[in-house]
């Protein structure tokens, strides 16, 4: 399978890199600059990543390039392109001000290959501390904007090119046209890479692994987990048995309607009803990490005991998708933790079960589209993220069967709103989250004296960053009035206009 290498030199960027590529059919891989792999026949080119360090620190990433430099087309951008310059006899200074933000971009050399096609002006984002200032003399500019003489160049005598912008995202208006020169026609790939495809080959993967072995699956309703049970289904058929554990911090109804949904796609699964548990060791508990690991341990002890009934299982399913890869092996280490993983992360080591992980290779909108290519009900499909401890994490403070009933029913009306308005589609994820804070209130010429609850909606890609969606006045209106007068328990509601960062999308 051909492939584009991406080297990580610990770019926020990094991922987008890797999902414009996709988007061109072309599979393609991130590895940290460190731990470059064997550079085989299916490497069709490589990319350098940006990087929050300067080419000039004693500690900077400096990849070994001897084996790709020259001989494989080769990308470098924004910290990439210094490096190229810098390593080799340029100089790259620090820059008189930080350039951040758009630019405009002159082709200089508009009769070069990875510059066909692009207009002149263009747009391009620019996000460096440093600049080139000088390259070395074979090294032809191909592109300037009004501060940087070197924004683009090519190496002659070699198929290696920099650029100090970041054509992957959004505001370098011509930027998917410079990824598709480059990958298409530098590196010369065929861009077959589609959801069929991996279909084709995952499941004749998953026969030849796993043969007449029995796998164990834990579902939980999202997407990540359902198309991963279908893969495996698909390959190994009745010999797949998936367990879906109701730890009582679902969504209204959600334990019900998504098991139904589930035996009538034919998979075999066994739903476990422990909500009663998890209530009990919930009680009285206030401390965001404390609940989590609370729920985290309590699912694997229940789908423990659930996986042992099943004789001589010897595989585990999980909905591991290619983010969570990259962030256990980034450049250094895994991110500082800002709080647990939203899923749980291990079974316990006396399972000897070995891991298969389906769609590991995968980004999120590429797990829907092999979801959609798999036939698989969009109702399941389009389902926003949803977290692990589920409400557990939307309730601030101690949890009781009351406070999720009220949240569930709030909830409902929330989401419902959003189904029959058409924003659903348009919402990356959306919910209730029930605030320890109570406010006075006049219903029925009384005073009350009862909870707020706060409605959260946000657009995202893929979760790492976000940002609230401006919903219409009408609808958020027409939501409040009817939590305020169905619900039970609630005279205020609250609209979280936050984006990630600073925030994040959950409120624990």
């Amino acid at each position: 399978m051909e492939k584009i290498l991406i080297l990580d030199f610990g770019s926020q960027y990094t991922q987008l890199i890797a999902r414009r590529v996709r988007e061109l059919n072309v599979y393609c891989e991130i590895h940290p600059f460190n731990k470059i792999p064997e550079i085989d026949a299916e490497v069709k080119g490589v990319i350098l990543s940006g990087s929050p360090a300067s080419v000039r620190d004693e500690d900077a990433p400096k990849p070994d390039l001897s084996q790709i430099k020259g001989k494989l087309p080769l990308l470098g951008v924004c910290y990439g392109a210094q490096y190229l310059a810098y390593a080799y006899g340029g100089e790259v200074e620090g820059a008189p001000s930080r350039e951040y933000g758009r630019a405009i971009l002159s082709v200089v050399a508009p009769g070069d290959p990875l510059m066909h096609g692009l207009p002149s002006p263009t747009q391009v984002w620019m996000s460096h501390g440093d600049s080139i200032t000088s390259v070395p003399a074979n090294y032809e500019v191909i592109g300037s904007t009004e501060d940087v003489k070197y924004a683009a160049y090519h190496i002659g005598g070699e198929m290696t090119w920099g650029i100090q912008f970041h054509p992957e995202v959004f505001h370098s208006t011509d930027g998917p046209k410079l990824l598709s020169n480059f990958v298409m026609d530098i590196c010369g790939c065929a861009g077959t890479w589609s959801p069929a495809s991996f279909i084709d080959s995952t499941v004749a993967e998953l026969k030849e692994k796993i043969g007449d072995d029995k796998v164990i699956m834990g579902l939980s309703g999202g997407v990540d987990s359902t198309v991963a049970a279908v893969l495996l289904h698909k390959a190994i058929g009745h010999n797949l048995h998936c367990i879906f554990v109701n730890n009582g911090l679902l969504r209204a109804n959600e334990f019900e309607d998504v098991l139904a949904s589930y035996q009538g796609m034919g998979l075999n699964v066994t739903g476990v009803d422990a909500s009663e548990r998890f209530y009990n060791d919930l009680k009285g508990v206030t401390e965001p990490e404390q609940k989590r690991k609370i729920i985290g341990r309590d699912f694997v002890e229940v789908f423990n005991a659930e996986a042992k009934k099943e004789e001589n299982a010897r595989w585990l399913g999980q909905g591991t998708i290619y983010p969570d890869v990259i962030e256990s092996c980034s450049v250094k280490g895994p991110s500082a933790t800002i709080k647990s993983h939203h899923n749980v992360g291990g079974l316990p080591k006396e399972m000897n079960l070995q891991v298969v992980e389906p769609l590991r290779l995968l980004f999120k909108d590429e797990v829907r589209r092999v979801g959609r290519a798999l036939g698989i009900d969009q109702n399941l499909i389009g389902r926003h993220p949803f977290p692990g401890p589920g409400l557990g994490i939307r309730i601030l403070g101690d949890i009781t069967p009351h406070k999720v009933q009220v949240l569930q029913a709030a909830d409902k009306i929330f989401i419902d709103n959003l189904r029959q308005s058409g924003w659903y589609d348009k919402v990356w994820q959306a919910g209730v989250m029930l605030l320890p804070v109570q406010s006075v209130g006049v219903m029925g010429d009384e005073r009350t004296y009862e909870n707020c609850v706060a409605l959260r909606a946000v657009i995202s890609t893929d979760g790492m960053t976000a940002d609230w969606v401006h919903l219409p006045y009408e609808l958020l209106a027409k939501v409040s009035n009817e939590i305020i007068n169905k619900v039970r328990g609630v005279n205020r509601v609250v609209y979280d206009i936050s984006s990630k960062p600073p925030a994040t999308i959950e409120w624990e």
